[in-house]
């Protein structure tokens, strides 16, 4: 089961994180992974992990937000399965707090890189069909404290989602998202030390317990459920959103 033998795959953002955990896991799987990512060192590095375990993995460097840089990259992928769309950026502040440039920062990154991605990968699946999975977030379907500008990117993605997947049906495209809680990447440790010097283990393991599981996900969690949904297994899912919350959406009360 799960098994991508001969399927070629991009997944952005994977450098690093969720990204990285999912490259990672189609690759053991059997597919060619295209690692997509705006640092080159990190891509190389997850490629060379990917190797050293029998896999097939090639770096593509590139910023999701540059459309010409995305168009670059799909044309030089001469086939192509599945698509995740992984790349993100995140952001505190409410609707007072939040710039015009951290805004117009995130929906760059999280709108208009998921729209590139869509728009280039698209015309590689048709014909034959494939599979896109993007990542949504809990946030675009929950208020939460802080989250003004990132919960606007992930509602997007939200519908973006739903779009793809009622046009290309006749395509036989599938197209879903997955909407995570929390979930400890180096994205998280990152924050945590820039904001909360010195109390970064209680600022954990309060986070933590946001969750009703009382942890955050790891990487490879997350990892799992796209596994599935980017296999023949999961060849009956089409235009819905997953939540790996911890129950976080339905159990925090």
């Amino acid at each position: 089961m799960f098994s991508l033998s001969d399927k070629h795959a991009v997944v952005t953002g994977a450098g690093s994180g969720i990204g990285k955990a999912v490259a990672l896991l189609l690759a053991k799987q059997g597919a060619t992974v295209y690692i997509m990512d705006i640092n080159e060192d990190q891509a190389s590095g997850v490629v060379k992990e990917i190797e050293a375990e029998g896999g097939k993995a090639v770096a593509k460097v590139c910023d999701v937000s540059d459309q010409k840089q995305v168009d670059g990259v799909f044309a030089g992928i001469s086939s192509l399965d599945i698509v995740v769309n992984s790349a993100g950026v995140s952001h505190i502040g409410t609707a007072e707090s939040t710039s015009e440039e951290d805004f117009d920062r995130l929906y760059k990154v999280n709108v208009k890189g998921v729209y590139n991605c869509l728009r280039a990968g698209v015309p590689k699946l048709k014909g034959k069909g494939g599979v896109i999975v993007n990542m949504c977030s809990i946030a675009a379907t929950v208020g939460i404290p802080d989250r003004f500008a990132y919960s606007m990117t992930k509602g997007a993605v939200y519908s973006m989602t739903l779009s793809v997947a009622k046009d290309y049906l006749k395509d036989k495209i599938r197209c879903n998202c997955i909407s995570p809680a929390r979930v400890h990447t180096p994205f998280v440790d990152g924050f945590l030390k820039k904001n909360y010097p010195g109390k970064e283990q209680e600022m954990f393991e309060k986070l933590s317990k946001t969750q009703p599981i009382g942890r955050m996900a790891k990487p490879e969690e997350i990892a799992g459920l796209i596994l599935y949904l980017c296999s023949d297994e999961a060849s009956f899912i089409t235009g819905c959103d997953y939540p790996i919350d911890g129950g976080f959406t339905k159990l925090n009360n």
